[in-house]
């Protein structure tokens, strides 16, 4: 909205008078803002700014934590089909990458995922909670006893740190609880989350986690040198300060992706249900076709996720109007 426009415009303005300075290092206003507003989202308490740890984007966060905990000579481990840039970060940061598989439905066998952990003993577990690109949540008991199995099964018996990534989590349905509540009985345990999905704010550039101190500690020594700008703080100060109108759109965003969802599956096609701001719909002998007859029609989709799937991200009605009537064009 312009109320939002206009704080953030307002906030860059007084950032941009002290440029000739560097930014806040520590960053302690925002880290405890953030938890300020996990505490109001999840109803967990005691996030300060100790527990918090942000980032230009999840990318970075998830980059700072391989640099911390991975690395030669050790593994990160998920369960495909899962976020795409997640063996891209293992790479970069020299961390071999083991992908075990999820079920059909998309969800966790736990007794398998824990028997591969140890097999594998990985330094760290990326688990994306909604999924990407499934949409799939994970339930809490299986994240907790993923936890207590891998208390010490990392190399030489250290604990393996073990990342839910919930960057979709704001969209997930009621009922569906966040990981942010094991997260004090589990000290390596870290949920991440961005303003880019519910917050509308993917070109700020602002990804965050909520993890022991001692971990967050850990991920202070890797991080570049002034990593986040000031522009960059006080873009995401401002736009906290308008969490209600932001989170507003959150609810609507649901009801259109679940009536897309059920108009889905009245087409003949399967529909994953879903906790993110998409929904994952097949499946196709050709996916390649059906995407590119869409984009043809001026509707873009993702190809991505397991052979046959596409993705289709939750809009505005006229845009998802647009997206049924050109896919019931390309079907015929």
């Amino acid at each position: 909205s312009e109320a939002v426009v206009a704080s953030i415009a307002a906030a860059v303005a007084q950032a941009a008078r002290g440029l000739n300075r560097y930014p806040d290092r520590e960053f302690r206003t925002l880290r405890q803002a953030l938890g300020a507003y996990l505490e109001r989202e999840s109803g967990v308490t005691g996030l300060d700014a100790d527990r918090i740890w942000a980032a230009n984007g999840s990318n970075e966060v998830m980059l700072h934590l391989l640099q911390a905990f991975g690395g030669p000579g050790r593994t990160a481990l998920s369960f495909a089909p899962t976020y795409s840039m997640y063996p891209e970060y293992a790479r970069d940061t020299n961390t071999a990458w083991v992908a075990g598989r999820r079920e059909e439905d998309f969800s966790l066998d736990i007794d398998a995922a824990i028997a591969l952990v140890a097999k594998v003993e990985p330094s760290v577990i990326l688990l994306p909670s909604p999924n990407n690109p499934t949409g799939t949540a994970l339930g809490l008991d299986s994240v907790q006893r993923l936890l207590e199995a891998t208390r010490h099964s990392g190399p030489d018996g250290a604990a393996t740190v073990v990342v839910i990534d919930e960057a979709y989590a704001e969209f997930r349905r009621e009922g569906v609880p966040s990981a942010l509540t094991l997260l004090a009985d589990h000290p390596h345990l870290a949920v991440s989350r961005t303003l880019s999905k519910a917050f509308g704010m993917a070109g700020a550039r602002v990804g965050y986690l909520a993890a022991a101190p001692a971990l967050v500690d850990a991920l202070r020594v890797v991080r570049l040198p002034y990593h986040l700008s000031a522009v960059t703080q006080a873009v995401a100060l401002a736009a906290l300060a308008h969490t209600d109108e932001l989170m507003a759109q959150v609810a609507s965003l649901r009801t259109e992706r679940d009536a897309l969802a059920t108009w889905l599956l009245e087409q003949g096609l399967d529909a994953v249900p879903s906790d993110a701001n998409f929904v994952l719909f097949g499946k196709f002998e050709q996916r390649h076709t059906v995407w590119q007859g869409l984009l043809d029609a001026g509707v873009l989709v993702r190809e991505t996720g397991p052979d046959g799937w596409l993705r289709v991200s939750v809009g505005t009605p006229q845009e998802t109007a647009a997206f049924k009537a050109a896919l019931v064009e390309v079907l015929a």
